[in-house]
């Protein structure tokens, strides 16, 4: 048995279709083994009938000037002559070792492994460039308050750095008022001052 998928084919020009749906895409089935017996269709709908131009041996013909397909881009079609009439067409494609490399690297890149490349670089660029763009803000930042501190100071007439200056501490302690130390009001003692035992002597507080 001989059995060729058509996709499309013309007769001199003209469609050839199933007669009762007007189907394009149908198979030709031949079977036997003399030349001159006909064929059948059978399109996708389970229409069948018989094609008496159409014969076994036309079959075989088809079937050997096929183009046939090497890469996926290339079409499967045919054309011979019969009785003076030109049947051309197109036959289903049939998969090709050029359809699976091109199945295999279209699905294991593009869907498997390009994303994962794209969500790493995403990723990597997300870590690298918000460090950057914070610290480079906060450079900016920096630079600027020196700046601005420098053109006040430029302004007021300049000034010596106090050897003697302690700054103050952020969170100053509520029982010795940052000093560290709590005064003693005691005439027992020669002692003035002693450690404040609430932030320990460090003048602050967490």
């Amino acid at each position: 048995m001989l059995t060729l998928k058509i996709q499309q084919m013309t007769i001199d020009g003209h469609p050839y279709t199933c007669p009762e749906c007007l189907s394009e895409a149908f198979t030709l089935d031949g079977t036997g083994w003399i030349g001159a017996l006909p064929v059948r269709g059978n399109c996708w709908q389970s229409h069948s009938w018989e094609e008496p131009l159409i014969t076994l041996g036309a079959l075989k013909e088809i079937d050997e000037v096929r183009t046939g397909r090497e890469r996926a881009e290339d079409i499967d079609t045919f054309e011979i002559t019969i009785g003076g009439a030109v049947l051309a067409g197109i036959l289903q494609p049939e998969v090709t070792a050029d359809d699976l490399k091109r199945v295999a690297r279209d699905v294991y890149w593009r869907r498997i492994i390009k994303p994962g490349l794209r969500r790493r670089k995403n990723a990597a660029k997300r870590a690298i460039t918000r460090p950057i763009k914070r610290g480079a803000s906060a450079a900016v930042a920096a630079t600027k308050a020196a700046a601005l501190e420098t053109a006040w100071t430029a302004q007021a007439g300049g000034y010596e750095t106090d050897p003697d200056y302690e700054p103050e501490p952020i969170n100053p302690c509520p029982a010795c008022r940052g000093k560290g130390r709590i005064r003693l009001d005691s005439h027992l003692t020669a002692t003035e001052t002693v450690r404040c035992s609430v932030c320990l002597g460090t003048g602050e507080i967490d």
